[in-house]
């Protein structure tokens, strides 16, 4: 179902009131959430590049002060989405990202075949799909990197599978992020609605034509 242009969108006391007839799409909170974890992450590869890339790693020179930066922006890599389920639009957000419908596997299908009718709510199967793969990437990430750091924690086995395991997937993630990266410069709408938190309608329309905004609003205003 698609709303009418103008219908106010989510959420909590940050959420923006867009002039215009623009539709609100993301919280304040949610802003600073993605900004905030897309700096760690951006940190977090080039440290890797730094460390183990040897035309960088020699630019670089000091490798230990490089590492402590690698180390600790991953651990603090869940730290703003933690802080960020206070708000109540955030939450919501996860919930809707967390669910994969029907109309998310016709999206697939029509990426598949190229068809121009692809059906999605205020994220469709792709945004939810890299979602949770990034999500999960980063917990394993997380986790061979604290065998890596601390090399009491486990035989040396586990700490060479870890390596392994911590190495490749860093490379996985470095494509994934380039992807998403690629497809944000191609729609610049997509990124002033994460830069301001208000989408045109149009845009709404055609690309996330089954995003019942008015609903949504209606729902965030009896909730208060």
């Amino acid at each position: 179902m698609t709303s009418t242009p103008g219908s106010a969108g989510p959420t909590d006391a940050t959420t923006p009131r867009p002039a215009d007839g623009r539709i609100a799409r993301f919280a304040r909170a949610e802003r600073w959430v993605h900004r905030a974890t897309a700096g760690l992450m951006l940190v977090c590869l080039a440290t890797a590049l730094a460390l183990y890339y040897p035309p960088v790693s020699q630019l670089v020179g000091r490798r230990r002060p490089v590492a402590v930066v690698h180390e600790w922006c991953g651990l603090l890599l869940p730290v703003p989405l933690l802080l960020g389920l206070a708000s109540r639009a955030l939450r919501a957000d996860l919930v809707r990202l967390n669910r994969f419908t029907p109309g998310d596997r016709e999206w697939l299908r029509a990426v598949r075949h190229r068809s121009p009718r692809r059906p999605a709510g205020k994220f469709n199967a792709g945004q939810k799909l890299y979602a949770a793969w990034i999500a999960g990437a980063v917990l394993v990430m997380i986790g061979t990197g604290l065998l890596m750091w601390f090399t009491n924690l486990a035989p040396l086995a586990w700490r060479t599978g870890s390596t392994f395991v911590h190495d490749w997937l860093a490379l996985a993630i470095a494509v994934a992020v380039g992807g998403h990266v690629y497809l944000a410069v191609r729609d610049p709408e997509a990124r002033r609605g994460m830069r301001t938190g208000s989408v045109d309608p149009l845009w709404a329309t055609r690309e996330h034509p089954d995003w019942d905004h008015g609903a949504e609003a209606q729902e965030a205003r009896n909730s208060r």
